[in-house]
Protein backbone atom coordinates (compact mmCIF):
# COMPACT_ATOMS: atom_id res chain seq x y z
CA UNK A 1 0.00 0.00 0.00
CA UNK A 2 1.31 3.29 -1.02
CA UNK A 3 2.73 5.82 1.97
CA UNK A 4 0.29 8.88 2.56
CA UNK A 5 1.80 12.00 2.08
CA UNK A 6 -0.28 15.04 3.51
CA UNK A 7 0.52 18.44 2.16
CA UNK A 8 -0.03 21.57 4.33
CA UNK A 9 -0.67 24.72 2.34
CA UNK A 10 -2.34 27.90 2.80
CA UNK A 11 -5.20 27.85 0.72
CA UNK A 12 -5.84 26.77 -2.76
CA UNK A 13 -6.38 30.01 -4.96
CA UNK A 14 -4.65 30.67 -8.11
CA UNK A 15 -1.05 31.76 -7.36
CA UNK A 16 2.42 29.96 -7.71
CA UNK A 17 2.45 27.80 -4.96
CA UNK A 18 -0.48 26.36 -5.46
CA UNK A 19 -0.16 25.69 -9.28
CA UNK A 20 3.49 24.02 -8.46
CA UNK A 21 1.69 21.91 -5.90
CA UNK A 22 -1.30 20.90 -8.13
CA UNK A 23 1.44 20.33 -11.16
CA UNK A 24 3.63 17.87 -9.94
CA UNK A 25 0.50 16.08 -8.14
CA UNK A 26 -1.15 15.97 -11.28
CA UNK A 27 2.55 15.19 -13.07
CA UNK A 28 2.46 12.19 -11.41
CA UNK A 29 3.20 12.01 -7.91
CA UNK A 30 -0.12 11.16 -7.13
CA UNK A 31 0.14 8.08 -8.43
CA UNK A 32 3.48 7.35 -6.34
CA UNK A 33 2.25 8.39 -2.96
CA UNK A 34 -1.34 8.14 -1.65
CA UNK A 35 -1.95 12.11 -1.42
CA UNK A 36 -4.29 14.40 0.12
CA UNK A 37 -4.12 18.31 0.80
CA UNK A 38 -4.51 20.14 3.33
CA UNK A 39 -5.66 24.37 3.28
CA UNK A 40 -4.92 26.58 6.74
CA UNK A 41 -7.65 29.22 5.16
CA UNK A 42 -10.41 28.36 2.81
CA UNK A 43 -10.42 26.22 -0.50
CA UNK A 44 -10.37 28.25 -4.05
CA UNK A 45 -9.42 27.50 -7.47
CA UNK A 46 -7.40 24.17 -7.13
CA UNK A 47 -9.57 22.10 -5.02
CA UNK A 48 -11.68 20.92 -7.99
CA UNK A 49 -8.87 20.38 -10.15
CA UNK A 50 -7.23 18.60 -7.01
CA UNK A 51 -10.40 16.75 -6.30
CA UNK A 52 -10.83 15.19 -9.80
CA UNK A 53 -7.08 13.86 -9.65
CA UNK A 54 -9.01 11.79 -6.54
CA UNK A 55 -7.42 13.56 -3.80
CA UNK A 56 -9.41 14.63 -0.76
CA UNK A 57 -8.98 18.25 0.46
CA UNK A 58 -9.61 19.70 3.59
CA UNK A 59 -10.14 22.80 5.17
CA UNK A 60 -9.27 24.43 8.74
CA UNK A 61 -10.68 28.01 7.44
CA UNK A 62 -8.24 29.89 9.25
CA UNK A 63 -8.78 33.29 9.24
CA UNK A 64 -5.39 35.37 8.35
CA UNK A 65 -3.27 36.42 11.14
CA UNK A 66 -1.80 34.57 14.73
CA UNK A 67 -4.10 30.81 15.21
CA UNK A 68 -6.79 30.11 17.84
CA UNK A 69 -6.72 27.10 20.03
CA UNK A 70 -9.65 26.27 17.70
CA UNK A 71 -7.57 25.96 14.79
CA UNK A 72 -4.64 23.69 16.19
CA UNK A 73 -7.85 21.37 17.63
CA UNK A 74 -9.14 21.11 14.04
CA UNK A 75 -5.50 20.79 12.92
CA UNK A 76 -5.05 17.66 15.55
CA UNK A 77 -8.25 16.09 14.52
CA UNK A 78 -7.91 16.47 10.59
CA UNK A 79 -4.13 14.82 10.68
CA UNK A 80 -4.66 11.98 13.08
CA UNK A 81 -7.72 11.04 10.89
CA UNK A 82 -5.22 10.90 7.50
CA UNK A 83 -2.59 9.38 9.85
CA UNK A 84 0.13 10.56 7.32
CA UNK A 85 3.40 9.00 6.72
CA UNK A 86 4.83 12.26 5.55
CA UNK A 87 3.79 15.61 6.29
CA UNK A 88 4.90 18.54 3.01
CA UNK A 89 4.60 22.05 4.06
CA UNK A 90 3.90 24.64 1.53
CA UNK A 91 5.24 28.54 2.11
CA UNK A 92 6.01 29.91 5.39
CA UNK A 93 2.80 29.44 7.26
CA UNK A 94 1.75 26.23 5.99
CA UNK A 95 5.43 25.27 6.61
CA UNK A 96 4.97 26.11 10.79
CA UNK A 97 1.74 24.17 9.80
CA UNK A 98 3.36 20.61 9.21
CA UNK A 99 5.34 21.00 12.03
CA UNK A 100 2.57 21.46 14.61
CA UNK A 101 0.90 18.97 12.98
CA UNK A 102 3.56 16.29 14.36
CA UNK A 103 3.47 18.31 17.69
CA UNK A 104 -0.06 17.97 18.18
CA UNK A 105 -0.87 14.65 17.20
CA UNK A 106 2.24 13.68 18.98
CA UNK A 107 3.31 11.55 15.95
CA UNK A 108 6.58 10.74 14.59
CA UNK A 109 5.98 11.19 10.68
CA UNK A 110 8.72 13.00 9.08
CA UNK A 111 8.02 16.72 7.78
CA UNK A 112 9.23 18.79 4.66
CA UNK A 113 9.30 22.24 4.30
CA UNK A 114 8.79 23.77 0.97
CA UNK A 115 10.24 27.30 0.65
CA UNK A 116 9.17 29.42 -2.31
CA UNK A 117 9.66 32.88 -1.62
CA UNK A 118 12.96 35.00 -2.04
CA UNK A 119 14.45 37.12 1.13
CA UNK A 120 16.06 40.32 0.34
CA UNK A 121 15.06 42.63 3.08
CA UNK A 122 12.48 41.55 5.73
CA UNK A 123 11.21 45.11 6.15
CA UNK A 124 9.62 44.60 2.82
CA UNK A 125 7.41 41.80 4.07
CA UNK A 126 4.33 42.39 6.26
CA UNK A 127 4.58 42.39 10.47
CA UNK A 128 3.12 39.16 10.30
CA UNK A 129 4.57 37.38 7.69
CA UNK A 130 7.91 38.80 9.42
CA UNK A 131 7.04 36.83 12.67
CA UNK A 132 6.13 33.64 10.60
CA UNK A 133 9.81 33.81 8.63
CA UNK A 134 11.83 34.68 12.00
CA UNK A 135 9.84 31.77 13.61
CA UNK A 136 10.92 29.37 10.81
CA UNK A 137 14.51 30.31 10.98
CA UNK A 138 14.39 28.75 15.26
CA UNK A 139 12.54 25.76 14.15
CA UNK A 140 14.06 25.44 10.78
CA UNK A 141 16.21 22.17 12.13
CA UNK A 142 12.78 20.13 13.04
CA UNK A 143 11.73 19.23 9.21
CA UNK A 144 14.42 16.64 7.96
CA UNK A 145 14.36 18.34 5.19
CA UNK A 146 13.79 21.58 3.69
CA UNK A 147 13.45 22.49 -0.12
CA UNK A 148 13.47 25.52 -1.77
CA UNK A 149 12.71 26.40 -5.48
CA UNK A 150 15.32 28.41 -6.40
CA UNK A 151 18.82 28.38 -5.58
CA UNK A 152 18.59 32.54 -4.49
CA UNK A 153 16.45 31.52 -2.17
CA UNK A 154 18.26 29.04 -0.28
CA UNK A 155 21.38 31.08 -0.55
CA UNK A 156 19.31 34.28 1.18
CA UNK A 157 17.00 32.19 3.97
CA UNK A 158 20.25 30.32 5.11
CA UNK A 159 22.07 33.42 5.23
CA UNK A 160 19.23 34.82 7.02
CA UNK A 161 19.38 31.60 9.74
CA UNK A 162 17.74 29.00 8.25
CA UNK A 163 19.56 24.99 8.79
CA UNK A 164 21.97 24.88 5.93
CA UNK A 165 22.48 20.95 6.37
CA UNK A 166 18.42 20.52 5.90
CA UNK A 167 18.20 22.31 2.56
CA UNK A 168 18.11 21.49 -1.18
CA UNK A 169 17.01 22.90 -4.39
CA UNK A 170 14.27 21.73 -6.57
CA UNK A 171 12.97 23.94 -8.99
CA UNK A 172 9.35 24.54 -10.60
CA UNK A 173 8.52 22.19 -13.27
CA UNK A 174 6.11 21.89 -16.45
CA UNK A 175 4.23 19.81 -18.31
CA UNK A 176 5.62 21.07 -21.76
CA UNK A 177 3.29 18.98 -23.75
CA UNK A 178 0.12 20.97 -22.84
CA UNK A 179 1.98 24.32 -23.90
CA UNK A 180 3.06 25.88 -26.88
CA UNK A 181 2.02 27.60 -29.43
CA UNK A 182 -2.35 27.77 -30.80
CA UNK A 183 -2.95 29.70 -33.79
CA UNK A 184 -6.31 28.99 -33.89
CA UNK A 185 -6.81 29.57 -29.81
CA UNK A 186 -4.41 32.53 -30.03
CA UNK A 187 -7.03 34.48 -32.77
CA UNK A 188 -10.04 33.28 -30.73
CA UNK A 189 -9.11 34.43 -27.52
CA UNK A 190 -7.22 37.81 -29.20
CA UNK A 191 -11.31 38.12 -30.78
CA UNK A 192 -12.89 37.76 -27.58
CA UNK A 193 -10.18 40.29 -25.47
CA UNK A 194 -10.89 43.20 -28.04
CA UNK A 195 -7.42 42.59 -29.66
CA UNK A 196 -6.54 42.65 -33.27
CA UNK A 197 -4.80 40.26 -34.79
CA UNK A 198 -1.44 42.43 -36.37
CA UNK A 199 -0.96 43.69 -32.95
CA UNK A 200 1.96 43.10 -30.73
CA UNK A 201 0.83 42.25 -27.29
CA UNK A 202 3.03 42.34 -24.07
CA UNK A 203 1.61 40.24 -21.58
CA UNK A 204 1.45 40.39 -17.29
CA UNK A 205 0.44 38.21 -14.99
CA UNK A 206 0.50 38.89 -11.26
CA UNK A 207 -1.87 39.14 -8.42
CA UNK A 208 -1.84 42.90 -7.03
CA UNK A 209 0.78 43.21 -4.88
CA UNK A 210 3.36 45.82 -3.99
CA UNK A 211 6.25 43.44 -4.52
CA UNK A 212 5.21 43.00 -8.07
CA UNK A 213 5.59 46.33 -9.01
CA UNK A 214 2.80 47.04 -10.81
CA UNK A 215 2.98 50.80 -10.87
CA UNK A 216 6.42 50.28 -12.36
CA UNK A 217 5.14 48.06 -15.22
CA UNK A 218 2.26 50.63 -16.21
CA UNK A 219 4.43 53.24 -16.64
CA UNK A 220 7.11 51.85 -18.36
CA UNK A 221 4.55 50.54 -20.68
CA UNK A 222 2.78 53.81 -21.11
CA UNK A 223 5.92 54.92 -22.39
CA UNK A 224 6.68 52.37 -24.38
CA UNK A 225 2.64 52.39 -25.96
CA UNK A 226 3.80 56.52 -26.81
CA UNK A 227 6.42 54.93 -29.00
CA UNK A 228 5.10 51.36 -30.48
CA UNK A 229 1.92 51.98 -31.70
CA UNK A 230 1.17 48.68 -32.39
CA UNK A 231 1.81 47.48 -28.78
CA UNK A 232 -0.65 46.28 -26.85
CA UNK A 233 -0.76 45.46 -23.00
CA UNK A 234 -2.64 42.42 -21.16
CA UNK A 235 -2.90 42.35 -17.50
CA UNK A 236 -4.35 38.96 -15.34
CA UNK A 237 -4.03 38.80 -11.61
CA UNK A 238 -6.22 38.95 -9.03
CA UNK A 239 -7.64 42.68 -8.22
CA UNK A 240 -5.54 43.63 -11.12
CA UNK A 241 -8.11 46.03 -13.03
CA UNK A 242 -8.38 49.46 -14.37
CA UNK A 243 -10.38 50.73 -11.82
CA UNK A 244 -7.49 49.45 -8.95
CA UNK A 245 -7.22 52.50 -6.90
CA UNK A 246 -3.79 52.27 -6.99
CA UNK A 247 -3.36 51.52 -10.81
CA UNK A 248 -5.96 54.38 -11.68
CA UNK A 249 -4.54 57.55 -13.62
CA UNK A 250 -1.31 56.05 -14.77
CA UNK A 251 -2.15 55.26 -18.05
CA UNK A 252 -4.00 58.22 -20.08
CA UNK A 253 -7.20 57.79 -21.58
CA UNK A 254 -5.97 58.42 -25.09
CA UNK A 255 -3.80 54.91 -24.51
CA UNK A 256 -6.75 52.96 -22.23
CA UNK A 257 -7.60 51.34 -25.32
CA UNK A 258 -4.46 49.23 -25.56
CA UNK A 259 -4.30 48.11 -22.17
CA UNK A 260 -6.23 45.27 -21.33
CA UNK A 261 -6.89 44.62 -17.69
CA UNK A 262 -8.31 41.10 -16.96
CA UNK A 263 -8.47 40.89 -13.30
CA UNK A 264 -8.15 37.08 -11.82
CA UNK A 265 -7.65 33.89 -14.67
CA UNK A 266 -7.93 30.44 -13.99
CA UNK A 267 -6.53 30.26 -18.14
CA UNK A 268 -3.12 31.43 -17.69
CA UNK A 269 -1.83 29.11 -20.08
CA UNK A 270 -4.61 29.65 -22.70
CA UNK A 271 -3.82 33.61 -22.47
CA UNK A 272 0.21 33.23 -23.19
CA UNK A 273 -0.57 32.08 -26.83
CA UNK A 274 -2.19 35.78 -27.00
CA UNK A 275 0.92 36.65 -26.66
CA UNK A 276 4.46 38.10 -28.08
CA UNK A 277 6.59 39.28 -25.48
CA UNK A 278 5.75 38.57 -21.90
CA UNK A 279 6.92 40.40 -18.50
CA UNK A 280 7.53 40.21 -15.08
CA UNK A 281 8.47 43.70 -12.95
CA UNK A 282 8.70 41.78 -9.51
CA UNK A 283 10.41 44.36 -7.32
CA UNK A 284 11.87 41.36 -4.79
CA UNK A 285 10.01 38.40 -3.08
CA UNK A 286 9.68 36.54 -6.07
CA UNK A 287 11.56 32.79 -6.03
CA UNK A 288 11.29 31.25 -9.21
CA UNK A 289 8.13 32.34 -10.32
CA UNK A 290 5.63 29.71 -12.41
CA UNK A 291 4.74 32.47 -15.41
CA UNK A 292 8.40 32.84 -16.65
CA UNK A 293 8.30 29.05 -17.37
CA UNK A 294 4.78 28.67 -18.64
CA UNK A 295 5.35 31.93 -21.19
CA UNK A 296 8.87 30.30 -22.07
CA UNK A 297 7.24 26.66 -22.60
CA UNK A 298 4.65 28.37 -24.61
CA UNK A 299 7.30 29.90 -26.83
CA UNK A 300 6.87 33.51 -25.68
CA UNK A 301 10.16 35.46 -24.90
CA UNK A 302 10.09 36.98 -21.82
CA UNK A 303 11.87 40.58 -20.10
CA UNK A 304 12.35 39.97 -16.49
CA UNK A 305 13.84 41.72 -13.56
CA UNK A 306 16.39 40.48 -11.52
CA UNK A 307 14.59 38.85 -8.67
CA UNK A 308 15.15 35.51 -7.16
CA UNK A 309 16.28 33.07 -10.11
CA UNK A 310 14.46 34.92 -12.54
CA UNK A 311 18.08 35.49 -14.84
CA UNK A 312 19.20 32.36 -14.60
CA UNK A 313 15.43 31.16 -15.77
CA UNK A 314 15.58 32.28 -18.38
CA UNK A 315 18.96 32.12 -19.56
CA UNK A 316 20.18 33.81 -22.99
CA UNK A 317 16.36 33.79 -24.19
CA UNK A 318 15.18 36.86 -23.10
CA UNK A 319 16.29 39.66 -21.38
CA UNK A 320 16.79 40.54 -18.08
CA UNK A 321 16.67 44.41 -15.79
CA UNK A 322 17.50 45.42 -12.41
CA UNK A 323 13.88 45.57 -10.48
CA UNK A 324 12.46 49.13 -9.35
CA UNK A 325 13.96 50.35 -12.76
CA UNK A 326 11.19 51.35 -14.80
CA UNK A 327 13.17 53.45 -17.57
CA UNK A 328 15.31 49.67 -17.66
CA UNK A 329 12.49 48.18 -18.21
CA UNK A 330 11.35 50.52 -20.99
CA UNK A 331 14.31 50.25 -23.00
CA UNK A 332 14.25 46.43 -23.03
CA UNK A 333 10.71 46.04 -23.47
CA UNK A 334 11.27 48.74 -26.58
CA UNK A 335 14.16 46.48 -27.89
CA UNK A 336 12.26 43.19 -27.76
CA UNK A 337 9.40 44.92 -29.35
CA UNK A 338 11.75 46.64 -32.36
CA UNK A 339 13.03 43.12 -33.43
CA UNK A 340 11.70 41.47 -36.46
CA UNK A 341 9.18 39.07 -35.47
CA UNK A 342 11.58 36.35 -37.22
CA UNK A 343 13.91 36.66 -34.37
CA UNK A 344 11.21 37.27 -31.77
CA UNK A 345 9.91 33.73 -32.93
CA UNK A 346 13.62 32.20 -32.53
CA UNK A 347 14.14 33.80 -29.13
CA UNK A 348 10.86 32.72 -28.37
CA UNK A 349 11.32 28.57 -29.82
CA UNK A 350 14.88 28.64 -27.42
CA UNK A 351 13.25 29.30 -24.76
CA UNK A 352 10.72 26.58 -25.13
CA UNK A 353 14.35 23.89 -25.78
CA UNK A 354 15.46 25.68 -22.46
CA UNK A 355 12.39 24.54 -20.27
CA UNK A 356 12.65 20.87 -21.75
CA UNK A 357 15.74 20.55 -20.89
CA UNK A 358 15.82 21.88 -17.68
CA UNK A 359 12.66 22.10 -16.04
CA UNK A 360 10.48 19.39 -17.18
CA UNK A 361 7.72 17.93 -14.68
CA UNK A 362 8.76 14.71 -14.81
CA UNK A 363 12.23 15.23 -13.88
CA UNK A 364 10.92 17.54 -10.87
CA UNK A 365 8.57 14.83 -9.80
CA UNK A 366 11.08 12.25 -9.39
CA UNK A 367 12.99 14.59 -7.05
CA UNK A 368 10.33 15.08 -4.76
CA UNK A 369 9.88 11.47 -5.05
CA UNK A 370 13.47 10.84 -4.02
CA UNK A 371 13.56 13.02 -1.26
CA UNK A 372 10.02 11.50 0.35
CA UNK A 373 11.47 7.90 -0.70
CA UNK A 374 14.34 8.84 1.01
CA UNK A 375 12.67 10.11 4.01
CA UNK A 376 9.83 6.94 4.42
CA UNK A 377 12.71 4.71 3.81
CA UNK A 378 14.50 5.79 6.94
CA UNK A 379 11.71 5.78 9.17
CA UNK A 380 10.63 1.89 8.30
Amino acid sequence: MAEKVLHVITGLNIGGAERALYNILAGGLVERFDSAVLALGDTGAFEERLRGLGIPVHALGMRPGMPNPLSLLHLRRVVRKIQPDLIQGWMYHGNLAASAATAVTSGSSPVVWNVRHSLYDLDDEKRSTQWVIRAGRCLSSRPEAVIYNSRLAREQHEAFGFASARGRVIPNGFEVSALGPDADLRARMRQAIGISYGAIVVGHVARFHPMKDHVGFLRASVAVARAVPRVHFLLAGREVYADNPELTGIVPAELMGRFHFLGGRDDVPDLMRVMDVFCTSSAWGEAFPNVIGEAMASEVPCVVTDVGDSAEIVGDTGMVVQPRNEKSLEKALRAMLEKPDEERRAMGKAARSRVVDQYALSAIVDAYSGVYEGLLGGCK
